[in-house]
């Protein structure tokens, strides 16, 4: 039996090794839910309260130092904790994660409990200093860095769960499905405030601060660069709507155009970026800033850089693994998914001569099936590629999150560009079919993006709308009638090993007044604490996985709109459509789809910035290999023969080239006013480390007696 731990759990609450200490006083309203952990059925009674012990025992013990609160607990069910923090937790651990936050100086420098009274604006009170996103980034921060200790060698209750020393015990228990979930509430108001100001107003600039209060940095970029995109798009689609109606003499221009306003879009975007991550406070964030991520494993060793104890490994085992195992395994998956594409155009292709010679009426069907085939395999490697691609960068180990973010996304990437572009590339500079590739491009841009739109947001309200439904019509049939039985009674006996199967494993009767023994232990929230119903409804609800496929939208269809913009110059006009919806159904999403996404500190877009710089390269090379093979262009100059067009296609790329790198060094990441504040803020620090270096020397001389040239001396005799 594992005994509860007692932990001084007051509404103030109490303090870690730092010797501070809470008043003892008992609690009598439990802070916000700011996380919320649904047990298992199937976790053991040990397993669970060990697993308590942890989230609120002390630091010095291996705990987080966590409130707790569980909801009332119906048999066979798994328990539902609420988990908050008090006051000086989060204030603890905000100096500890080092959070930027504004003084009232207008300068945003590191947070410091020493110097409260410096980040409180007139009139502002302690509870408001750290936003909801960044109390919930707190609390998951501790829950995910309760890490295993060197007795614990398993998990109780369950000996075939080891655990190796540092590990992170909630993400062991997430993985062993001993913890079903992990998520923070919703807050009811802010989001029907969301909805008069962001997803049903569609002409409204959108509330990105307030996007960032509530979701978090991660989620406010993602926003900030769609609607930064969408503004930028004006410009090219205005452009091309001209080039419908011009010669096309003019198609070289547009051609050069776009290229260039790819660059500068890119160029300034970072320069908001690092707007942004001053204004938020992570723009001095780095890989090495971030603490170990919860599936970092190694042993256990005083960190060089921070000299906390960590999980260490290897760099070079890292780096080992990625190159010499992961990369191949990419390249191998990219060329199988390149040849899958060549031997769908290949049966199509002889699909179509075989119609022309036979002339089957089944003919027009028969060629559709290649493509038909093709979009099913395309899902389904990309379904399997993306578990391939998670489990190799888990494999390689990275440190932080940021690694580990950057290196699946890369993996991810690499193989989406197979999947989406090549078959363009194919149509373009392989069959040379001008026609042909625009009609493509046009089916992408308005049929697929359309049906991703309605697949994002309105479907998963179909199915659960009318999942609820359905779920309430076969609420009223029998046992006998659900099943389908004919047999009765004996029907259903017959077929209980198969339901047997197929059932959870729950409790038994003892195991379960065990339990209830054990909770009677556990501070529970009051029956009709308005938490409740919002845990229970959201926990039905999807997990929001995070912005990747968010991002990859956006991905192809910049590589849609810009690697071949000279064919289809209505191109930007169809972004700028879709990405007006996009914003509304993303937003609509996250509002009311998923469950709360947890908050991520971010300072930039990170892989994704230099995906779409990569984009913005090739976009060079490839319009101006269709100026190179323009039918229109060559009509103009029937004289030129195909080495002078093969000189001229050099000609213009290393033109674009060099001017796309001027624009690169003649337009700087920050702005003048960015640097300026970092330097001062800079500059204070020195100043307040020499004033403080100058004031312990000064209390240092007054302790001690000097003589010097000035003071007396002794006679010698």
């Amino acid at each position: 039996m594992v005994r509860v731990q007692s932990g001084s759990e007051t509404e103030t609450g109490y303090m870690s090794d730092s010797g501070m200490s809470a008043p003892d006083e008992p609690t009598t309203i439990f802070p916000p839910t700011y996380m919320v952990l649904v047990c298992s059925r199937t976790i053991s009674n040990e397993a669970f309260m060990w697993l308590l012990n942890k989230v609120r025992g002390k630091r010095r013990d291996g705990g987080a130092e966590l409130l707790v609160r569980r909801q009332p607990h119906k048999p066979g069910e798994g328990v539902t904790l609420h988990v908050s923090a008090s006051k000086i937790k989060f204030l603890e651990v905000a100096e500890e994660l080092e959070l930027k936050k504004r003084d009232r100086e207008g300068l945003v420098r590191e947070f410091a409990v020493s110097q409260l009274e410096e980040f409180l604006a007139e009139g502002m009170h302690v509870d408001d200093l750290l936003t909801t996103a960044e109390r919930q980034h707190i609390v998951r921060h501790e829950l995910e860095n309760i890490r295993a200790l060197a007795e614990d060698d398993h998990v109780p209750g369950h000996d075939g769960l080891g655990l190796y020393e540092g590990q992170s015990i909630v993400q062991a228990c997430l993985h062993w499905e001993l913890l079903e979930q992990m998520f923070p509430l919703h807050d009811s108001e802010t989001l029907d405030n969301f909805g008069r100001k962001w997803y049903w107003a569609l002409f409204r600039r959108q509330p990105i601060e307030e996007i960032r209060l509530y979701f978090g940095e991660a989620i406010a970029l993602y926003f900030s660069f769609l609607g930064f995109y969408t503004s930028a798009l004006v410009v090219p689609m205005i452009l091309g709507f001209f080039q419908l109606f011009m010669s096309t003499g003019t198609v070289a221009f547009f051609c050069m155009f776009n290229v260039l306003w790819v660059t500068v879009f890119l160029e300034v975007w970072k320069r908001k970026c690092s707007e942004l991550a001053f204004s938020w406070g992570t723009i001095g964030m780095t890989s090495l800033d971030d603490d170990p991520r919860p599936n970092f494993h190694g042993h256990m060793a005083v960190d060089p850089v921070t000299g906390r104890f960590q999980p260490q490994f290897p760099r070079w085992k890292t780096n080992a693994r990625l190159y010499f195992v992961s990369l191949p395994i990419v390249l191998l998956c990219m060329t199988g998914a390149f040849f899958v594409m060549l031997a769908s155009f290949w049966a199509e292709e002889y699909l179509v001569q075989v119609r022309r010679t036979t002339g089957l009426r089944a003919g027009a069907v028969l060629v559709l099936m290649p493509s038909i085939v093709y979009t099913a395999l395309v899902f389904v490697m990309n379904l399997y590629y993306r578990r391939l691609a998670t489990r190799l960068t888990e494999w390689e180990n990275h440190r932080t999150q940021t690694q580990f973010d950057r290196h699946r996304v890369t993996k991810l990437v690499l193989f989406e560009f197979v999947n989406n572009f090549m078959s363009l590339f194919y149509i373009a500079f392989y069959i040379q079919d001008m026609a042909m590739l625009k009609y493509q491009l046009a089916i992408m841009l308005i049929v697929l993006q359309a049906i991703q739109n309605f697949q994002e947001a309105l479907l998963p309200l179909l199915i659960k709308y009318y999942g609820n439904v359905v779920a309430k019509y076969l609420s009223y049939l029998t046992f006998e009638q659900l099943l389908g039985f004919e047999g009765g009674v004996a029907g259903v006996e017959a077929a209980a090993p198969l339901l047997k199967r197929q059932e959870p494993e729950r409790r038994s009767p003892e195991q379960e007044e065990a339990l209830d023994a054990l909770l009677a232990g556990v501070p529970a929230l009051d029956a009709d604490d308005p938490r409740i119903e919002p845990a229970l409804r959201e926990g039905d609800m999807e997990r929001y996985e995070g912005t990747y496929d968010d991002y990859l939208e956006m991905f192809v269809q910049f590589g849609y709109v810009f690697l071949f913009s000279s064919v289809y110059p209505m191109a930007a006009f169809w972004a700028v459509v879709n990405n007006v919806l996009e914003i509304r159904c993303d937003a609509f999403k996250l509002c009311r789809v998923f469950q709360r996404p947890m908050a991520k500190r971010v300072k930039d877009t990170g892989a994704w910035q230099r995906a779409f710089e990569a984009l913005g390269a090739m976009s060079v090379m490839t319009n101006c290999g269709l100026l190179a093979i323009s039918p229109e262009l060559r009509h103009l100059k029937p004289d030129v023969g195909a080495v002078e067009w093969v000189l001229v296609f050099v000609f213009l790329e290393h033109l674009l080239l060099v001017t796309r790198h001027i624009l690169h060094k003649a337009i700087p990441e920050k702005p003048e006013w960015v640097r300026v504040a970092l330097a001062k803020i800079n500059y204070q620090s020195k100043r307040a480390l020499k004033n403080e270096r100058m004031l312990k020397s000064r209390r240092q001389l007054l302790q001690r007696k000097y003589r010097t040239i000035h003071g007396p001396h002794k006679r010698t005799q």
